[in-house]
């Protein structure tokens, strides 16, 4: 039985998470249990080809078990209401920026190799980290290119991450064009002007904790230029959580918080909200549930 409850936000509808990294948490099957209690829907979990991807490939099906196992048991011991249905779960396997050093021919062949398993939803998170710098920048738009190519010739959407490097990831985006299959931006947390760039050259803008922030306000207004069908929400998971549980240890189940922000940003109710936001991540991945 998993003993963490959260008393998270009733949106009225189902919502996605679309950037979380199960695999970096202790109990990923406890977490798809709280996720299908506070109505997630659909889960995006993140593996980098270089850092143990087999724990998500042949773990998943165990992890997903597992929950619906605890779903069922609570539910029995709560007066037999029916059980909260697991998460859809997609993966999203590329290989971080962090990481482009280590990007050689063996890991574009496996990462190619991994893009035709039918649990794959799309390539990254892929991009440009010019914050930390923990692989030289050649090897970061070396492996960017390399990434975004498998993306083209395989159908599947970019998953891409940027930090203190939009312009030039828009640069190599502008140079090898958004996948036709859809292009993610990886919890943004710039300013309106950049988020307009994106949505024009035709990709969706995801948010995540830090639209929750009372300081945040930049970041709101950024959110509320992208238009509604445009937008995705994610955790980020372990990382980023949203208030009131920031520096916390973030999973799925507390998306719900950054989507009711992005309700309140757009001035419309949460189910119209997370309708869109899971028409949205159907779109783009192709296999989330309404």
């Amino acid at each position: 039985m998993t003993d963490i409850r959260y008393d998270t936000p009733d949106l009225g509808a189902p919502v996605p998470d679309t950037h979380a990294h199960l695999d970096m948490l202790d109990d990923p099957p406890g977490a798809l249990v709280r996720a299908a209690q506070s109505g997630v829907s659909f889960v995006a979990t993140v593996v980098d080809v270089t850092e143990s991807p087999e724990r998500t490939f042949e773990g998943l099906a165990g992890w997903c078990a597992e929950a619906e196992e605890r779903l069922v048991a609570e539910a029995a011991t709560e007066g037999g209401h029916a059980a909260a249905e697991v998460p859809e779960v997609r993966i999203v396997v590329g290989c971080h920026p962090h990481n482009a050093s280590r990007y050689d021919e063996a890991v574009d062949a496996h990462l190619r190799a991994y893009a035709r398993d039918p649990r794959v939803a799309a390539i990254g998170e892929m991009g440009l980290d010019f914050h930390y710098d923990n692989s030289p920048r050649d090897d970061q738009r070396a492996s960017f290119r390399a990434e975004l190519a498998i993306a083209h010739e395989s159908g599947l959407p970019a998953v891409v991450h940027l930090r203190e490097a939009h312009d030039e990831g828009i640069e190599i985006l502008t140079e090898l064009g958004v996948p036709r299959a859809g292009c993610i931006i990886h919890c943004f947390t710039a300013d309106a002007t950049l988020a307009r760039r994106f949505v024009d050259m035709g990709c969706y803008v995801s948010f995540a904790g830090p639209l929750t922030f009372k300081k945040a306000e930049e970041l709101r207004v950024a959110a509320a230029a992208v238009p509604l069908e445009r937008l995705l929400v994610e955790t980020d998971c372990p990382f980023l959580a949203p208030d009131p549980y920031r520096g916390k240890r973030n999973e799925p189940a507390l998306v719900t918080y950054t989507a009711a922000a992005l309700a309140r940003t757009h001035g419309v109710d949460t189910r119209q909200c997370a309708d869109t936001l899971t028409a949205n991540a159907q779109a783009v991945f192709g296999g989330a549930r309404s």
